[in-house]
């Protein structure tokens, strides 16, 4: 196993705090997730040229950067949903590989549960009732029914079953237990997964994500400054990004995640292949989004998400730990979960994971974001030193 030579890497990760933060406004998650991730990669903000950013408002990067004290010449809020952080890791690595910026930080904060708590509320049944979307609206195509719709297909295609789809959340709260930081610990199983308060069939609650507050940042420099500054840096092998469709009468195929095609890129560009990974970290707002991406990032073939996931293959321990922290069904979701994702890839390839560190010696790492509803998705593979032969 010998990756292509890569030329940025990631040499800051942290978290600010996360589950509930009652006392913080959602800039001062963000103050805290930058700033314990330039302490990480021992840089300041005055070293900081590009920022990424989204979630507070229309001039998300720019208010944000402005509360961090940076003022950079290269900024993105990529507004493509749960994907955000992945696609952003693409363009700040396009960045730093033209020269454009030296010093990249991606930041997230979020609020969202204190807010709901507060009577803040300010979701709505549908993403939009504008443009091309909005003819979904009055059939009541709400975000979760979409993917509800995609679940009940799968199973109608292929046989899967709401006991295979359950085993990823049992496995998902299995791995939150090992994680202190995690909003939900406590073991559950098969049957309180299929017993809890339907949402939208063949989905309980249990089949879906927790709402939570917290943030995260990660910093991303060339690779002659990453050797400068670690001995440990997280290398960025190959990424993809792919979009599909936001009205469903445009999905070719309710069984087909975005992330074939993103994967595909993501592994060609690397040199890898699935037999390379070590750790998966995937956007699970639902359990169909895992079990799909297995399919399309080509870990099983089409169809066999459910066995694939069976026997606790998705467990740290397991044959294929995934979501290692818990996932955005039990450890923490607060809007956008894709910055979680890498910084947990960062933290299991560093072998700073803690009970949930995965055996061995990791050394490559696959994450995929999935954004909308199944509408986009992108796939980053990092890798350490070991990676690169």
């Amino acid at each position: 196993m010998t990756a292509r030579t890569p030329d940025v890497a990631i040499v800051g990760a942290a978290l600010a705090d996360i589950g509930r933060v009652d006392d913080k406004s959602v800039f001062h998650v963000h103050f805290d997730a930058v700033s314990r991730a330039l302490a990480d990669a021992g840089l300041r903000r005055e070293d900081v040229d590009g920022f990424f950013s989204t979630g507070t408002g229309v001039l998300a990067p720019i208010e944000v950067a402005e509360y961090l004290g940076i003022r950079p010449t290269y900024y993105d809020s990529t507004g493509v949903g749960g994907s955000a952080w992945e696609v952003m890791l693409e363009h700040a690595v396009a960045g730093i590989r033209a020269g454009m910026i030296d010093v990249a930080v991606l930041s997230d904060g979020s609020t969202r549960r204190a807010d709901l708590k507060k009577g803040l509320r300010r979701a709505n049944l549908s993403f939009s009732t504008r443009g091309p979307t909005q003819w979904d609206v009055p059939f009541g195509h709400t975000l979760i029914a979409k993917y509800a719709m995609s679940a009940r297909r799968h199973m109608h295609e292929f046989g899967t079953t709401v006991d295979q789809l359950a085993e990823i959340a049992v496995s998902s709260r299995f791995n939150a237990g090992l994680n202190p930081d995690a909003y939900y610990q406590d073991p559950i199983t098969i049957e309180d997964v299929n017993t809890a308060a339907m949402m939208a069939d063949p989905f309980t609650k249990l089949h879906c994500c927790i709402r939570s507050d917290g943030g995260g940042a990660l910093v991303l420099t060339s690779a002659e400054r990453a050797r400068q500054l670690r001995e440990d840096p997280i290398w960025i092998l190959g990424t993809g990004e792919f979009a599909s469709h936001t009205t469903n009468s445009e999905w070719e195929d309710f069984t087909r995640s975005p992330a074939e095609v993103s994967g595909k890129l993501a592994f060609e560009r690397s040199g890898l292949t699935v037999e390379d990974v070590d750790v998966c970290q995937f956007y699970d707002a639902f359990t169909i989004m895992v079990l799909m991406t297995f399919e399309a990032l080509g870990f099983c073939g089409r169809g066999e998400g459910g066995p694939f996931v069976e026997e606790g293959r998705m467990r740290v321990g397991g044959a294929m730990p995934t979501n290692t922290d818990g996932g955005g069904l039990s450890s923490n979701q607060p809007g956008m979960r894709g910055i979680f994702l890498l910084i947990e890839a960062v933290q299991q390839l560093r072998r700073e994971a803690g009970q949930r560190q995965v055996a061995g010696d990791p050394s490559v790492a696959c994450v995929n974001g999935t954004g909308g509803w199944f509408s986009n998705a992108s796939t980053a593979i990092l890798g350490t030193n070991a990676t690169l032969g």
